[in-house]
Formats: C-alpha cells, sequence, structure tokens
C-alpha cells in the first residue's frame, strides 16, 4: 500500500535539492530528473507546494514522459489536503441602459449648442466688425 502525505509534508520539499510535486493524486520525488528535465529544473521547483496537475497538463507531454513518472512515484496525496480552487467569478456589471445614456447626451446638447451659437455669433461680430 502506498504511503498517503498531506500537502504541507510535499510542501516542505520545495527546492533543487529536494523536489516532491503532485500531479494526478500521485506524489513524486522529482530530484533527480531536475537536471534532466528538458524545461529545466525552475519548472518543476515553481510547481512544487501545490497540485500540480494543471500545469503538467497545460504543457502536453508525450505518452513516454507520462510513463517515466512511475519511477518518481513515491506515494499518494491526502486530498482533503488540497485546497479546493474557487472558480473566478467577475463582479457584477452594472446593466447598461441605453435610455440615460440619451439623456445625458441630450442634456450634453442642451448645455452645448447654445455655447457653440453664442462662440459663433460672437466670432461673426468680431470679424465683420473690424473688416469695417
Amino acid at each position: 500500500m502506498a504511503k498517503v502525505f498531506t500537502l504541507a509534508e510535499v510542501s516542505e520539499h520545495n527546492t533543487n535539492k529536494d523536489c516532491w510535486l503532485v500531479i494526478g493524486g500521485k506524489v513524486y520525488d522529482v530530484t533527480k530528473f531536475l537536471e534532466d528535465h528538458p524545461g529545466g529544473d525552475e519548472v518543476l521547483v515553481s510547481s512544487t507546494g501545490k497540485d500540480a496537475t494543471d500545469d503538467f497538463e497545460d504543457v502536453g507531454h508525450s505518452a513516454s514522459a507520462t510513463a517515466m513518472m512511475e519511477e518518481f512515484y513515491i506515494g499518494d496525496i491526502n486530498t482533503s489536503t488540497i485546497p479546493t480552487h474557487n472558480k473566478y467569478t467577475p463582479p457584477k456589471q452594472p446593466q447598461y441602459d441605453q435610455d440615460k445614456t440619451s439623456e445625458f447626451i441630450i442634456k450634453l446638447l442642451q448645455f452645448l449648442v447654445p455655447l457653440i451659437i453664442l462662440g459663433v455669433a460672437i466670432g461673426i461680430r468680431f470679424y465683420t466688425k473690424s473688416s469695417t
């Protein structure tokens, strides 16, 4: 029977001298593989202390890479010690109210149109007065 580790126990092994990963509910001691990993040792060390299943699957490892993992298998993870992933839900956005937008535009135009007419009238008065 395989040994069962908690996430806290696995998290203690988070250096390039002692590196354990949790992938698919299993614990792997990948310390000996760090130098041979094609992506470098930093990729593996950065995945310690958490469930690295998503990190592993996102890369798209080959069948031979998955088979190679068995030689580093040291036990299982107690899944109750892994925090659940909270799905991100964006905050509620206020509903776009088209009626209020048109009201704003009307109020803006009610303010700007008289100013533009006044400006044009003053401009015409200024240029016609100076030319005579």
